[in-house]
């Protein structure tokens, strides 16, 4: 079975309301889908994210000539190969050509993987906690209240872009509105360095409703890791940018890390992504994914979740949650699927189980223009 045709798919959306985190206030979101079909008239989807000029230039130019004509049964090579050009754009071929092994097999991507471990997958509301309003905190407070009337029982806001006194002002405000009843992790996106960190301890120490303490360093920085892991009673998370399953054995190796948060489109390829996974069960380290750009990266992260073995034994389904993007963001209803209090109830049928939303596609094609 041949790969025949690549067809892509650049989607742009400029925000009305900029918003953002500790790395700056965001004013657009982008998504780059491609859509593999074999010999056979086979398809599958796949998904990255960059910036869409590059992107774009490197599968017209490069990726695609080099697929058409492939075998889809060669999908570790291919993506190997791509991994050394782009590694992003191997995870969207990875992706499609799983889907496609899948259909051709007749089953679900879970099926072709062995099998679920459960039927629903936690998940969190993810918040940028940032905006352009002089009153950004009862902004923020409005948007976590919404999702909690959605049933939402678990959120992760954002730290490390204002005063640490501003920020502890806001998470205070915030706690004050869960009244201990939704649990909470927070992410300051690797903008302190140790002593700013410890300034939360006391308040860290207070809040038995607290998740974990996501990304408080730069990521490199193992030996700091460890040093903080032994003065906070939080528990600490990160890695959402590491590309391969083996950079995160020193990270093991030095119990630096509570969770870590790998991504389906950060590290090469799918297979890879769920390589980590098993990985992080090996070393008794829990996995938080990132999934925070893209829907259907995000459900194949809700896949492997699914077919993840369960975290501890006192209860036989136990399982990390997974992060749900709750900003404005029209490409996360590129796919049909919801959650209902906090959960993900896994697709069935062949494939992913689910189609993309076409006329979205259309609607949000990019237009070859310069954005910034």
């Amino acid at each position: 079975m041949l790969i025949r045709n690549i067809e892509t798919f650049p989607l742009f959306y400029h925000l009305p309301k900029p918003y953002g985190d500790a790395n700056g206030l965001k004013t657009y979101r982008t998504c780059y889908l491609i859509r593999i079909t074999t010999d056979l008239g086979v398809e599958g989807w796949g998904e990255c994210v960059d910036w869409l000029p590059t992107l774009h230039k490197g599968f017209q130019e490069r990726i695609i000539p080099y697929l058409i004509g492939k075998s889809v049964t060669d999908r570790i090579t291919l993506v190997r190969t791509l991994k050394k050009w782009h590694s992003r754009s191997a995870a969207a071929v990875s992706m499609a050509l799983t889907e496609i092994m899948a259909k051709t097999c007749s089953l679900s991507v879970c099926d072709l993987w062995g099998g679920k471990f459960r039927e629903k997958v936690p998940v969190y509301a993810s918040f940028q906690s940032y905006s352009e309003e002089a009153n950004w905190q009862k902004h923020s407070l409005r948007a976590i209240e919404q999702a909690i009337i959605q049933g939402f029982d678990k959120i992760k806001v954002k730290i490390g872009g204002k005063s640490i006194l501003e920020d502890q002002q806001h998470i205070e405000m915030v706690q004050s509105l869960l009244q201990g009843k939704v649990d909470l992790a927070i992410d300051a996106n690797q903008s302190y360095d140790v002593t700013a960190a410890l300034r939360w301890q006391s308040l860290l120490d207070t809040w038995p409703n607290l998740l974990w303490f996501e990304e408080p360093l730069e990521i490199g920085r193992i030996a700091e890791y460890v040093l903080l892991r032994k003065h906070l009673s939080a528990p600490l998370a990160g890695g959402e940018n590491i590309e391969k399953a083996a950079d995160y054995v020193p990270i093991f190796l030095q119990q630096a890390l509570d969770f870590i948060t790998p991504d389906p489109l950060h590290v090469t390829g799918i297979d890879g992504y769920r390589e980590t996974l098993s990985l992080a069960r090996s070393f008794g380290i829990r996995v938080t994914p990132h999934s925070y750009d893209g829907a259907l990266s995000r459900l194949y992260a809700i896949f492997a979740h699914s077919c993840l073995e369960p975290w501890g034994k006192m209860e036989k389904d136990s399982i990390e949650p997974l992060e749900w993007d709750v900003m404005d963001n029209p490409f996360a209803k590129l796919i049909p699927i919801q959650p209902s209090n906090s959960e993900i109830s896994i697709p069935c049928g062949s494939g992913i189980g689910l189609d993309i939303d076409i006329e979205m596609l259309a609607f949000y094609q990019w237009d070859g223009n310069s954005y910034g």
